[in-house]
């Protein structure tokens, strides 16, 4: 990895090193990667260095001609879906290969920093300000030792794509705002203290807003996220709340370091995570998946004529054999390809949670049949099935 320094370098470079060992694959410097030619999803991706990728449920940053992937560093064991390390990058000029830009963001040996070593750190994507010149990296974070029982988002700026990335805060979102819409009679509604969960009372109350005036004064919940960046440079934080019952799509500020309270709520009670958003000839559409843990469910898909909705369910995107499972796969980013007509790359994650080093990723083409997004599995494809 580059940027090696001290210790925290050092130990790097020995969790390079592990993963290589323990993914079966040649360790740092012994041989170069033989130069990918395309995609073969679900097998060991090896980077430049011969060591399998390690950048789960990332995001894409195309910035000065090369693509940059950031992403989870995942250690070996049921530890290292804790962040042991922080957020890895990758950069690349043709997506086949990836070449190791090191640890982007660090975690903290400071007990207490809500970066702390232990933590959970998830869904790292990173967006370019055009205005202050500063790259913002956003992730869900769990607050160490706390489970999941923070719900926070969490940013970071660096003045390099590749970093080092300098943590700022995390928070949760839109605190003391009410979503676009949302009725006045149903912000001072009451509820029955303890409504039984999964009920159809209970749904009710959830699509009405009962954890939304839960959370109000303290901010929303944040896991899951996504972010997007529109044709006019406004800036959306999507992201799973209301106890991963319902998406939220949050504005930016200019900065894109804060929220301004402007949002919306998608598909309350609706149980969607895993959010991947992307636009096509003027139409927003939003990837999702349902809520089932680490294993794979029919992927979801959302169309709509303005960021802020109204939204319209399309069913699953996949079609074939294994699609009823997204071919094994969580969603967490549309890539759009540069160069290519109309084309988009799905960008999943396969996820080994007792051993989360050995994740796999899934990458397949979107194709558009009758103005619509569909995905199939490919045991092996290259970007000329987009047309240039």
């Amino acid at each position: 990895m580059k940027r090696k320094q001290g210790l925290t370098g050092f130990l790097h470079f020995l969790g390079a090193v592990a993963a290589a060992v323990l993914l079966g694959s040649c360790s740092p410097g012994t041989a170069k990667q033989a130069k990918n030619t395309g995609f073969k999803p679900g097998e060991l991706w090896l980077d430049t260095d011969s060591v399998h990728i390690n950048a789960h449920g990332g995001g894409i940053l195309f910035f000065n001609n090369t693509y940059y992937w950031f992403g989870e560093f995942k250690t070996a064991g049921v530890a290292g879906n804790t962040a042991q390390f922080g957020v890895s990058c990758y950069s690349s000029t043709d997506l086949y290969n990836w070449q190791n830009e090191g640890i982007a963001l660090e975690v903290s040996d400071q007990p207490g920093s809500d970066i702390e070593k232990g933590c959970v750190i998830e869904r790292p994507k990173v967006i370019y300000n055009q205005q202050t010149g500063k790259f913002v990296l956003w992730f869900h974070l769990e607050l160490k030792g706390q489970g999941y029982a923070a719900a926070r988002t969490a940013v970071a700026v660096a003045d390099r794509v590749t970093g080092p990335y300098t943590f700022v805060k995390s928070l949760r979102p839109n605190q003391g705002q009410w979503p676009l819409g949302y009725p006045d009679e149903l912000k001072t509604k009451k509820y029955a203290d303890k409504l039984e969960w999964w009920t159809p009372e209970w749904y009710q109350a959830i699509d009405e807003g009962l954890f939304l005036q839960r959370d109000l004064e303290g901010g929303q919940m944040s896991r899951d996220m996504q972010l997007f960046v529109d044709d006019d440079c406004k800036a959306y934080h999507i992201h799973s709340s209301e106890d991963n019952l319902t998406l939220h799509i949050s504005e930016l500020t200019d900065d894109y370091q804060g929220f301004t309270g402007k949002y919306s709520r998608i598909f309350p009670a609706g149980h969607n995570e895993a959010p991947a958003l992307f636009k096509h000839n003027g139409t927003y559409y939003l990837m999702a998946s349902g809520c089932t843990g680490w294993e794979p469910n029919a992927a979801r898909l959302f169309r709509a004529s303005s960021i802020w909705g109204p939204w319209e369910a399309l069913g699953n995107p996949c079609v074939g054999a294994d699609a009823g499972l997204t071919f094994h796969s969580q969603s967490t980013y549309i890539v759009p390809v540069q160069g290519k007509k109309d084309a988009f790359i799905y960008m999943g994650d396969r996820w080994t949670p007792k051993n989360p080093i050995d994740g796999r990723y899934i990458w397949l083409p979107i194709q558009f049949e009758n103005d619509l997004p569909v995905i199939r599995w490919h045991d092996a494809w290259d970007l000329s099935v987009f047309i240039d």
